[in-house]
């Protein structure tokens, strides 16, 4: 035999007990009716044992509030009956469990409570008079499987608004009690609100009921959002304004709090970066660069969403107008999105470093995240006239020992019995080569300049040959002295052509206008060679003359228009750098 009390001549079997209060003298039975089959529940007020008969009016208040109510949150009211040390109320039984129980809800479950709640809330508020619950607590809102809440006990009920009894004064739960009811002072549809807050502050902290008060400062002032650092800010000030001591700055009832309940999921999305700094430098002034980054959200069931600015800076003047850092798209709303972020050294000073900031705006939780940018423009070319004389100078020394060379190497082969037309003409046709050749390796390295002006020269030499030949100036050839006459021409054509290549490359990298550059390097190459040629021949006809004071004419003026173009760049430069953002 159990220890159920025994109620079968009013129809009901006893099951087992659901919950009781022994101090009060109630408990609750889930039970079965005898006739129907149905589960009930049934709430035994044992008023005998606890000599408390003045609680009567509780239960009165209860079935009497519950007779006229009808909502699915609501469980319905279906009998009472009498018994020898007290009374029982029997109530439609739903297979849920109170929020006290400890389980974990997802996020979007826990919004669904907060509506769920909220709109029994307001069917008893919208009823005329509204009815005030004054008792609720994570105890009293259950949930079944399916995510249906309901809203039981209302045993404290109050029909109206108004003044709380002196008799009443202690009737709720401390803790979940707003201020205006703890001190008897006029209840309103915002009094239930509190409850509802605490609770669901409770269902999020993980709060136990009997440990809320841990939470309430001296002031009344609920401090929470130190225990829910990842749930949504939006959510945690529409739950502070839930529990506002104040009756006046809190929800007015439960149909504005409805309203006002955040859209957004109760946990945010995150941003999470690819990188946390982008360091991007650049190769030559003027660049426009491009890097990628990825932002991600493993969030499941929400989304991101955002917009990228760029972080004021003092040195950055109107940033609209002279806007440098751009990134594309500028907002977004996707899980996982790849942007690109732009840069215009054109608008920068050449070799500074610029660190800037990119701040990425989101609906997550950390709503600002900053994004470092680190960029150093390319270093501007020297543009020293030591240094271009220097490598100007270099190049008619090599150029000019280079004919001197050829000119001894065609000499010896002479003395040796060697033809001097065959041997000429196949120093000529070696440098022609060799001048390719020295082309051909450039190229294959990347010296295009260098390799198209050192081609350029090997078509020059290539011509007089031919122009030789159709004047008869060559009447009988050896094919011995050509041979070895052009073995000592390729070797002086091929460093010839590096020489001019490498001369090339290095004076445009100062910034030299690229024709002006391949004039002067050619002349000079001319010049150094026609001077170690007649060096080594001991010549110095009228031809060699006109050759040498016309080659030196043309390179001096050209030279001239190359350094007076430096000088106007050169101003130039540091007028248009004051209008150029600094670092």
């Amino acid at each position: 035999m159990n220890a159920f009390p025994n109620f079968a001549q009013y129809h009901y079997r006893v099951e087992k007990e659901l919950g009781h209060n022994r101090a009060g003298g109630r408990v609750t039975y889930l039970a079965t009716h005898l006739l129907t089959g149905q589960s009930v529940v049934v709430k035994q007020f044992q008023f005998a044992k606890t000599n408390r008969w003045s609680d009567y009016d509780v239960y009165e208040r209860e079935i009497q509030v519950l007779k006229e109510l009808n909502h699915s949150g609501i469980p319905h009211y279906l009998d009472s009956f009498q018994t020898d040390d007290g009374f029982c109320m029997i109530q439609e039984y739903k297979n849920a469990t109170p929020l006290s129980v400890s389980r974990s809800f997802a996020p979007d479950e826990v919004r669904q409570i907060a509506i769920a709640a909220l709109e029994v809330l307001v069917y008893l508020q919208t009823r005329i008079p509204p009815v005030i619950h004054r008792d609720i607590k994570p105890e009293n809102l259950l949930v079944d499987e399916s995510g249906q809440v309901y809203l039981v006990d209302f045993g404290f009920a109050r029909v109206g608004e108004g003044e709380v009894g002196i008799s009443s004064v202690v009737k709720g739960t401390l803790g979940f009690m707003p201020p205006e009811q703890l001190f008897n002072r006029q209840l309103s549809e915002a009094s239930d609100l509190y409850g509802l807050g605490m609770t669901l502050i409770c269902l999020l902290t993980g709060t136990k009921s009997d440990r809320i008060g841990e939470l309430v400062d001296i002031s009344y002032r609920i401090s929470f959002a130190h225990l829910v650092t990842k749930i949504n800010s939006q959510w945690v000030q529409w739950l502070e304004k839930m529990v506002e001591p104040k009756v006046k700055d809190r929800f007015p009832n439960a149909v504005t709090a409805l309203a006002a309940i955040p859209q957004s999921p109760l946990r945010p999305p995150e941003a999470q970066l690819s990188r946390s700094t982008l360091v991007i430098e650049a190769k030559r002034l003027g660049d426009f660069l491009t890097e990628t980054i990825t932002i991600a959200n493993p969030i499941p069931d929400t989304m991101l969403e955002g917009r990228w600015e760029v972080a004021p800076h003092p040195n950055d003047p109107h940033p609209e107008l002279y806007r440098w850092i751009t990134v594309e798209p500028a907002t977004f709303a996707g899980n996982c999105q790849q942007f690109e972020v732009t840069i215009a050294t054109n608008k920068l000073m050449a070799g500074k470093t610029y660190s800037r900031k990119l701040l990425l705006h989101t609906n997550a939780l950390a709503q600002t995240t900053a994004l470092n940018l680190q960029v150093q423009t390319a270093r501007r070319p020297a543009t020293s006239s030591l240094l271009f004389y220097s490598v100007l100078g270099a190049l008619g020394l090599v150029c000019s020992a280079v004919g001197w060379l050829t000119s001894w190497g065609v000499q010896t082969l002479e003395a040796g019995s060697m033809a001097a037309e065959s041997t000429s003409f196949g120093a000529i046709l070696g440098g022609a080569i060799g001048l390719e050749g020295g082309a051909w390796l450039m190229r294959s390295s990347g010296w295009r300049t260098g390799a198209s002006a050192s081609t350029f020269a090997a078509v020059a030499l290539g011509g007089t040959m031919l122009l030789q030949g159709l004047s008869g100036a060559i009447t009988s050839v050896t094919s011995s002295a050509v041979m070895l006459g052009a073995g000592v021409g390729v070797g002086s054509g091929a460093l010839s052509a590096l020489s001019i290549g490498m001369t090339i490359e290095r004076l445009l990298f100062q910034g030299g206008q690229k024709w002006i550059v391949v004039s002067i390097a050619l002349l000079t190459a001319v010049l150094g060679i026609s001077l170690g040629l007649s060096l080594g021949f001991k010549l110095a006809n009228l031809s060699t003359l006109w050759l040498f004071c016309i080659t030196s004419f043309v390179l001096i003026v050209l030279i001239l228009h190359q350094q007076l173009r430096r000088a106007k760049a050169g101003f130039a430069h540091h007028h248009s750098e004051r209008l150029l953002i600094k670092p």
